[in-house]
């Protein structure tokens, strides 16, 4: 090495400890991760039913929801909800481990609230389920297939308030219900599968995952399904 190229204290340049770059954390990437339309749509469904139940004054809302679409890192949406319930977790707060299939996604401990009225949505396929899920539905119909889902957590929680609408709730065939209804002029009913799946002779044995439904139905139905939909049983999809 050249002379100019040693410092006065002897140490070379490369050997300098405060030159070392630091290597980020997985809460530090996790937090920097882009993230989609879809996830900014699930955060400002968040801001606005906090506004509705007056934690968010309508000022804060407008403010809040511009910045959301204006973010682009995951920290971001932790930052605009981190005063709210229901809202993304930062990374290593309570939230459990999860095994490796399920690494790629960010885990949602309590979902955005679905509130339907006279309109109807559905979750189907490979959706990434939270722990906690919240169904208001009025004169509308709500489908929720856990069958083909990633379903990171063994216990699921799913609170249903169904006013003259239809919810539809599908959990796998080897899941564990525990239901609590509450029909008010209304029915709450779990239906068993009368036709099970074509078995995959290369599918692993999993684990049943439990479901505790809560749900209430005035004037509405409220099913739980056992098994894939037909033409999935029949090997038809």
């Amino acid at each position: 090495m050249a002379q100019d190229d040693v410092p006065r204290d002897g140490v070379p340049q490369q050997q300098r400890p405060q030159d070392v770059t630091p290597v980020p954390s997985g809460d530090e990437l996790a937090l920097r991760r882009r993230v989609s339309d879809m996830e900014r749509e699930e955060v400002a469904d968040v801001l606005r039913e906090a506004a509705g139940e007056g934690r968010l004054s309508y000022g804060e809302l407008e403010e809040r929801l511009e910045s959301l679409y204006g973010s682009k890192t995951y920290g971001e949406l932790v930052e605009l909800t981190a005063d709210l319930p229901a809202g993304p977790s930062a990374p290593g707060h309570g939230v459990p481990a999860v095994d490796p299939q399920h690494s790629g996604g960010a885990m949602v401990e309590s979902g955005p609230v679905i509130n339907v009225f006279l309109s109807d949505t559905k979750r189907l396929g490979n959706w990434l389920v939270p722990q906690r899920q919240e169904v208001h539905a009025v004169l509308g119909d709500v489908t929720l297939d856990y069958t083909e889902a990633s379903i990171p957590y063994d216990e699921i929680v799913v609170d249903v308030k169904s006013i003259l609408a239809d919810v539809k709730i599908r959990v796998p065939q080897n899941a564990i219900v525990v239901l609590d209804s509450n029909p008010i002029l209304g029915s709450v009913t779990e239906q068993e599968s009368g036709l099970a799946a074509v078995p995959d002779p290369n599918a692993q044995p999993t684990t049943p995952k439990r479901f505790h439904i809560r749900g209430t139905a005035i004037l509405g139905e409220i099913k739980i399904k056992r098994g894939p939909r037909l033409s999935k049983r029949l090997g038809l999809t």
